[in-house]
């Protein structure tokens, strides 16, 4: 089962990834309107709405069923290192799954945010942008721009790993970057390392994955301790 559970959870990690590459991807090229950065609030709304069904879909991939994935991952991470360092990871799991239910939140708000700006828009543009800056500004205080929680969670299980040897020490270390430039994002002036984060995870989760699926043989001495439960 515990074997079941690994396998699980490479296959989540790897899904997370894609998803990453999945809303850089559409972000920066079919949600770009026709001016760019230089288009004015209301030609960004009306491009979005536009092609309202695409990005619905989009924020489907990369919000909701992202954080219903990682919670996936949350559990079978918290499976494989709990036995070594059991308070250190349920503060790790709390954080993973509090970050999970922000992102599937801050989905649903966006898809049920932007139907309502649409019928206004219709009837007044100006209004529906104001409507629609304000939304934004909620989902980036959920999770869409600022990354504590996820940076938190990468970063205690970066480190509980870490000091069970129980995943690839170079892993462990770019998940602590990683995290760390997640848990910046919560400065105004480097709210930038949002893109960071998010490449960062991308490294991180496909490397993850690869970890996951592996059977423990493959991984080297010292690899599997806290997935059995001992503390080198």
């Amino acid at each position: 089962m515990q074997t079941q559970w690994q396998k699980i959870g490479g296959i989540a990690a790897f899904f997370e990834a894609f998803a990453y590459i999945v809303g850089f991807s559409v972000m920066l090229t079919v949600l770009q309107p026709a001016g760019g950065a230089s288009a004015t609030p209301e030609q960004q709304l009306g491009h979005v709405l536009s092609m309202s069904a695409l990005f619905k879909a989009w924020n489907i991939v990369i919000y909701v069923v992202f954080g219903a994935v990682l919670a996936v991952l949350v559990i079978a991470l918290h499976a494989r290192l709990a036995s070594g360092a059991e308070m250190l990871m349920r503060v790790a799991s709390a954080f993973g799954l509090i970050w999970s239910g922000l992102v599937i939140a801050t989905g649903m708000i966006a898809n049920v945010g932007l139907s309502t700006v649409a019928k206004l828009y219709v009837e007044d543009p100006r209004s529906a942008t104001v409507a629609w800056r304000t939304l934004n500004a909620v989902q980036e205080g959920l999770g869409g721009g600022v990354e504590l929680v996820g940076g938190l969670w990468v970063i205690l299980v970066s480190v509980v790993a870490l000091r069970l040897s129980a995943l690839p020490r170079s892993l462990n270390y770019v998940g602590i970057a990683t995290g760390t430039a997640g848990v910046l994002t919560l400065i105004p002036p480097l709210g930038e390392l949002g893109a960071v984060f998010g490449i960062g995870q991308i490294v991180w989760f496909v490397w993850l994955g690869i970890v996951l699926i592996s059977p423990p043989a493959a991984l080297g001495p010292g690899r599997e301790g806290a997935a059995i439960g001992t503390v080198p």
